[in-house]
């Protein structure tokens, strides 16, 4: 590499202090990469500030986010009258389901209109609710602040609680003796999160991330009473894994498990021992993985080591050989299981949708739980409990809010414990479909879709198509209250869910990465024109969504035929996608080159290199475009997005273009913190669209 310096902070920066009806421009400083005898000019690197503080840098976001300011005050109204539409529905259901930890009921809820929940608990058999822990009371001298987890100990003394203050997933393990409601002096930084307390509630668990990638990499014993330094207990070395730890359902383990995009593997440890060391169930291999659970004197292990759908296996003895279980189906993917100390809970993904099912272990009789929406989500509640008969699921579909449920796995009898609900709202206004287009390769793109009834009309609705498309996980199919207001004023809102998720198995997922990545592309752009031609939407009022990796999917897809849409939101987008895979220092990318490609090997640098929404960039008319980031994302790093719109302001030949970068100076990938601050990212969305729909005269020139 070869960087051409040349020029002075304040001279790199001078152009973007242009008045105030001129979008910032920045400066032109060539930086020379050379791969494989190829040589890229990347004019805009010295936008990539690791540290966040050069004032260069921090001066040019602050003129692209004034320069924001100024455009939205065209739809400043709008964008208020949304925001308190979201608030409204926000504020009026703040049940969440209660967990049982021995002889305590606890309960995450929120005081009415607060922006952070507060922590209760209730003795069995008492009817006074204590309260343990108040977020809002934590958040405060916080600009930004997420409770991202917590676990309590077995007796139920001690509450520990991670913390993130800066939205680059970096958290602070704090520890509340809750009988004596006294904050522990220890505080541990730099954490992925997750901890879990010992048997006897004297030490707890949790997982340090590397300084340099910020990958989860140790796991470490933590005394609660100071009497002993932390403790090493396990070191990965290899940074393409993450490091997770988990409480066993039978609560006797501590469950480690090491997971990259097709490998895994796993360690437990007595949670009843102190200075034991884990022990491995079974070594890695490349393209294997297999996940463990622990309850009835044995292990339970859903592992695709014998087919690529899974199966599930038992054992007693990490050194005795796996029983089948459950044996792989061809047609559905087995992707998690639930342990009861009668039953087993299977779920499934087979076209394009979870199936649940239970297995009773003494007599091998299955039974499946049926759901009535053609396109759902059903996601595992709180099952804190294995000797409870029932298993709790949260189930919602695009036009039904969140109901929690009750599986009754003696008589196989559901019950609704709690219907979200929305006063004011008549939900049967709303319509859900799941359709199917087919792609020029002849695949059939499954697509859920929600619209309002008597706004519908066929061929001439405005239309905003989502997706994302990466990793094999599948887009939740769930009612949105905020995404009301794009559907109350006449927008038809479509999931497209294309190769490269999992929604119709393995085969799907592999399909979609790597070499494949362009067959993503290729669906986004064609379920968008084929819904088109189904009528649900106008050919001139047509709009594309995604966020992280669906970001780089909608930016790929409107490179390539970028006049089909009118307007595009991209938040947090990963769309340098070539630069930050050949730089091995950046949190994530060795985790990642099973998904995108090592562009070290020729082939997939070159594969990359054809779809990487940045380095494709090219003279064309350009839609109008919202790009949003975080200054403290550690996934998808601020500088992606600011070099995506200073490159794209150079190419694009649509006059009179609305291209806008907002960077939370803040936050990180998750964008703003708390219930409401998050609905301000939303509303800011939601009003770009509506009022690019609303005016021609910025309009990307798509075919009228």
């Amino acid at each position: 590499m070869k960087y051409l310096w040349g020029l002075a902070a304040g001279i790199i920066l001078a152009p973007c202090l242009a008045a105030a009806e001129n979008p910032p421009v920045a400066q032109i400083v060539p930086f020379s990469v050379t791969t494989h005898g190829d040589v890229r000019v990347d004019n805009y690197h010295w936008l990539r500030d690791d540290r966040r503080t050069a004032p260069a840098v921090m001066d040019y976001l602050n003129a692209e986010n004034r320069y924001a300011a100024q455009q939205s005050q065209r739809w400043q109204g709008l964008t208020e009258t949304i925001l308190q539409e979201m608030s409204e529905r926000q504020s009026q259901d703040n049940y969440a389901q209660p967990w049982q930890n021995n002889d305590f009921t606890y309960q995450s809820t929120f005081a009415q209109h607060a922006n952070y929940p507060q922590l209760l608990r209730q003795k069995n058999g008492s009817s006074r609710w204590e309260k343990v822990l108040d977020a809002r009371e934590r958040s405060k001298g916080h600009a930004y602040y997420s409770l991202s987890r917590y676990a309590v100990s077995e007796d139920n003394r001690y509450l520990a609680i991670a913390e993130d203050t800066r939205g680059d997933g970096q958290n602070q393990i704090s520890v509340l003796d809750i009988s004596r409601q006294q904050w522990l002096p220890q505080l541990t930084k730099g954490t992925s999160g997750e901890v879990v307390f010992s048997q006897d509630g004297r030490s707890l668990f949790y997982v340090a991330n590397h300084p340099q990638t910020l990958t989860p990499y140790r796991v470490m014993q933590h005394w609660l009473t100071g009497e002993r330094p932390d403790r090493l207990v396990y070191e990965e070395q290899d940074d393409s894994l993450y490091t997770g730890i988990a409480r066993s359902a039978s609560g006797a383990y501590l469950i480690i498990t090491l997971s990259g995009n097709d490998t895994s593997e796993v360690r437990v440890l007595p949670l009843n021992e102190d200075n034991m060391r884990p022990q491995l169930i079974r070594p890695r291999i490349k393209g294997q993985e297999y996940y463990l659970d622990h309850n009835n004197d044995r292990f339970t292990v859903r592992s695709n080591h014998a087919d690529k759908n899974f199966g599930i296996y038992t054992f007693h003895q990490p050194e005795e050989a796996w029983q089948s279980l459950v044996a792989p189906a061809p047609d559905s993917e087995i992707e998690n299981f639930f342990l009861f100390d009668q039953w087993l809970v299977v779920a499934r993904r087979a076209g394009g949708q979870t199936r649940l099912a239970k297995l009773q272990l003494a007599s091998g009789e299955w039974q499946n739980l049926n759901f009535p929406d053609q396109s759902y989500m059903v996601r595992p509640g709180s099952n804190s409990r294995s000797g409870a008969g029932v298993f709790n699921y949260i189930y919602s579909s695009l036009a039904k809010p969140l109901g929690y449920y009750q599986w009754d796995l003696r008589s196989n009898q559901t019950r609704l414990v709690h219907q979200k609900q929305l006063p004011g709202v008549d939900l049967s206004r709303y319509q859900s479909e799941f359709v199917t287009v087919v792609s020029r390769d002849g695949e059939s793109i499954p697509v859920s879709l929600v619209y309002r009834r008597d706004l519908f009309h066929h061929g001439k609705n405005p239309l905003l198509v989502y997706g994302y498309g990466a990793y094999g996980i599948s887009v939740d199919v769930a009612f949105s209250a905020p995404r009301l207001s794009l559907l109350d004023r006449g927008f038809v809102f479509a999931i497209a869910h294309v190769r490269g998720g999992g929604e119709k198995g393995i085969d799907w997922y592999l399909n979609g990465k790597k070499n494949h990545k362009q067959h993503s592309i290729n669906d986004f752009n064609d379920a968008a024109q084929g819904l088109i031609a189904q009528g649900f939407g106008a050919a001139d009022r047509l709009y594309a969504m995604g966020g992280s990796a669906g970001g780089l999917l909608v930016a790929a897809a409107v490179n390539q035929q970028p006049q089909q849409f009118r307007a595009v939101v991209m938040q947090v987008p990963f769309v340098d996608v070539l630069n930050t895979m050949l730089d091995s220092s950046l949190p994530l990318t060795q985790q990642e080159f099973d998904e995108w490609g090592n562009p070290a090997d020729a082939g997939a640098w070159q594969a990359i290199k054809a779809w990487s929404p940045y380095d494709n960039l090219r003279t064309q008319p350009y839609p109008n475009m919202l790009v949003t980031s975080g200054l403290y994302d550690t996934r998808v790093p601020y500088w992606e997005a600011a070099k995506y719109i200073a490159r794209l302001r150079t190419v694009n030949t649509r006059p009179h273009p609305l291209l806008l970068l907002t960077t939370n100076m803040q936050a990180g990938h998750g964008g703003s913190a708390g219930r409401y601050a998050r609905l301000k990212d939303s509303a800011q969305a939601f009003s770009f669209l509506i009022y690019s729909d609303n005016n021609n005269n910025h309009s990307s020139g798509a075919p009228r």
